[in-house]
């Protein structure tokens, strides 16, 4: 009986789980909580929403907060390695 599938395709299929599942996550994210998607019919009937504190919130998150106060480096200490004076 043979294999239905390669050993050497494992690390591929893998890869190709881990991305889908992130496109699962964005868009179900944006479904739920995007204040600009309107799945009630009352809010598709409005032009313009007025829910600027919903947006606010949306796009003001808690990593982002939290990101604010770190420094911009992905590793400080190779960077302090490679950047001090000797």
């Amino acid at each position: 009986m043979g294999r239905w599938m390669k050993p050497e395709v494992y690390p591929l299929l893998g890869a190709m789980t881990f991305v889908t599942s992130l496109c699962i996550f964005q868009l179900t994210r944006n479904v739920f909580l995007n204040p600009a998607v309107r799945i009630n019919k009352s809010d598709r009937n409005k032009a313009v929403l007025e829910n600027y504190e919903e947006g606010e919130k949306y796009a003001e998150h808690g990593f982002r907060k939290f990101l604010r106060t770190r420094p911009p480096e992905v590793m400080p200490t190779i960077n302090n390695f490679f950047s001090e004076t000797k």
